[in-house]
């Protein structure tokens, strides 16, 4: 098992490589000139020419991106062209708070995903299978940006029941331990700031949550169905067994391997696409801080963004993988 994991790890390498080239180019393809975005249009030419020499940006590109690859294994990520502060500064004050609304729509789409498609395929053809098959339709098929606009307007604006945005009430204050608010707010006793940063979180949360909850119930559906017509299910209904025994703990663990894999990718793309839920809610995380670094031509901020979301991702597959032996023992992982 140890040397599986050293392998899965070591296969990071090359993948993390290309993708730093692919950021690499594909962030040098945007039109814009950084230097002009920061002096602004009516700068001299000296001055754009002294900061383009200042910022590495009048070197050819195989040296940018060698500079930027030795800036990238030092754990450098640069400094961002618009505030000068260093990236990996901005990024772990905005990261947690990403982090933290991914995991409250993955609370919400594994346990309700998972929850309608064990339902579903439990009662096959019933009215809450064809129910939940198309609401997880309408889960999928439904923008974000419209359903969070809704769901303000009524939660927010005529009930009044939840905050309209952001993290925090004005007047409430958490101290910053892991900068995640219902950690740091347990871990200081605050429950005051823990009420009010679980009100604000829910809303978008679930904003976010609906498209993999949508795909986590028709992945548990199907495989699940798939489960419950092999003969040892047969035999543990012959034995007497109870219908939640046989459906929570023999079919559901063996049906887990496709479930687990759509929920680690969910999970990693909710960390980078975010982006849409953070804007509309006002949320402080890392997709809202890229897409005001892509309005501002900050390359580095894209790059060292970038780079932390799909090495992120890449580590979760990795993860993912590594799991499958650990739920389904009958997996080798030689």
């Amino acid at each position: 098992m140890v040397a599986f994991v050293l392998r899965r790890a070591l296969t990071l390498i090359p993948t993390v490589f290309g993708i730093s080239v692919l950021v690499f180019i594909m962030i040098h393809l945007v039109p814009g000139d950084p230097a002009e975005m920061m002096l602004g249009e009516r700068a001299s030419e000296e001055a754009l020419q002294e900061l383009r020499r200042e910022l590495g940006l009048d070197r050819p590109l195989h040296v940018q991106y060698a500079m930027f690859v030795s800036r990238l294994v030092r754990g450098d990520l640069g400094r961002a062209l618009r505030t000068n502060e260093k990236i990996t500064t901005e990024i772990a004050e905005r990261f947690p708070a990403t982090v933290e609304l991914s995991l409250a729509a993955m609370v919400f789409a594994v346990s309700l995903g998972m929850l309608a498609g064990v339902i579903s395929a439990t009662r096959q053809y019933s009215v809450f299978d064809y129910s939940s098959m198309l609401f997880s339709l309408v889960g999928v098929s439904m923008p974000i940006f419209w359903l969070g606009l809704i769901l303000m307007i009524i939660f927010s604006l005529h009930l009044g029941w939840l905050p309209l945005s952001g993290r925090l009430s004005y007047d409430v204050h958490v101290e910053p331990i892991t900068r995640l608010l219902l950690v740091d707010s347990v871990l200081t006793g605050n429950w005051k700031g823990f009420r009010d940063a679980l009100w604000h979180i829910v809303m978008p949360a679930f904003t976010l949550s609906t498209i993999p909850m949508a795909i986590i119930a028709r992945i548990t559906r199907s495989s699940m169905l798939e489960v419950l017509r092999q003969d040892y299910i047969r035999t543990a209904r012959a034995k007497g067994l109870p219908p939640h025994l046989v459906h929570y703990k023999h079919a559901l663990k063996n049906a887990l391997i496709p479930i687990i894999t759509v929920i680690g990718l969910q999970f990693g793309i909710l960390l980078g696409g975010a982006i849409l839920t953070e804007t509309i809610f006002a949320w402080p995380g890392i997709g809202l801080w890229l897409l005001n670094a892509v309005y501002a031509r900050d390359f580095n901020a894209v790059q060292g963004g970038t780079m932390l979301i799909a090495t992120t991702f890449v580590t979760i597959n990795m993860v993912v993988d590594i799991l499958y032996a650990w739920i389904n023992p009958r997996i080798k992982v030689s």
